[in-house]
């Protein structure tokens, strides 16, 4: 897997819940399904309701491009059935 991948990867480990329900947080699900699958615009408008900063919303985008043009859909796939096992493991 390539680089950014890990690093969806890793991001997503890292923003794991922790107060005796090991599941990911529904926010960070949406965040990450539409990082992995939606347009850079869908990305760009769901990281705004959290941060409208233009620094962090333009970023934003660019790292959303970058992904786009990176991750193949095996890689995509790769890191949503991650997600998926972790959210479900009983020794997160």
């Amino acid at each position: 897997m390539k680089l950014a991948g890990a690093l969806v990867l890793l991001g997503a480990a890292l923003l794991l819940t922790s107060e005796g329900d090991c599941g990911i947080c529904p926010a960070i699900k949406a965040d990450v399904h539409l990082f992995l699958y939606g347009t850079p615009e869908e990305y760009t408008d769901y990281v705004k309701t959290y941060n409208d900063d233009p620094l962090v919303v333009e970023n934003t985008k660019k790292l959303k491009i970058c992904i786009d043009r990176k991750l193949t859909e095996e890689d995509k796939a790769n890191a949503t059935t991650f997600i998926e096992k972790v959210d479900v493991s009983p020794i997160c």
